[in-house]
């Protein structure tokens, strides 16, 4: 058995910039959903391209969002988890959209428009590592750099 700690906010930023696809947790009247999505990091805050009929633009305005995203090594049993929670909003300045996407502006995989941009502000961020001895930077499949 591995023992757990707690990630410094600082790691936790450095796993949040790093990563590319992350869950959002949301509540509607039938229950809370989780949603696989692509991110992007601005400042304290994540970013989502999602479109006004998704869970997330339907739900997500106003509303206690949670995002999480986290890596394991299953034969090693061995992770970790980065979790904020922050007040969505919705960005519908074109400046702000335009310095958006000027600087890392969320790419989704999925097909089709997604032109509502959703805000997760970092209002509480909280990680924790699984086992000790290792940097969970050096092992990310994919460490992005700008």
């Amino acid at each position: 058995m591995h023992t757990t700690h707690d990630l410094s906010r600082e790691d936790c930023a450095r796993l949040l910039n790093a990563g590319v696809a992350g869950r959002v947790a949301v509540g509607t009247p039938t229950g809370p959903h989780i949603v696989p999505v692509n991110y992007a990091v601005d400042g304290e805050s994540i970013l989502i391209r999602t479109t006004a009929y998704s869970l997330l633009g339907t739900y997500g305005r106003g509303a206690q969002l949670c995002f999480e995203v986290d890596q394991f090594d299953y034969e090693l049993k061995r992770g970790w988890s980065v979790v904020v929670r922050g007040r969505g909003s919705f960005v519908d300045d074109q400046d702000e959209l335009g310095e958006i996407a000027r600087h890392w502006e969320p790419r989704p995989w999925a097909t089709g428009q997604r032109n509502l941009v959703v805000r997760i502000p970092w209002t509480e961020v909280t990680g924790r590592q699984l086992g000790g001895g290792w940097d969970p930077w050096e092992h990310l499949p994919v460490q992005r750099l700008a």
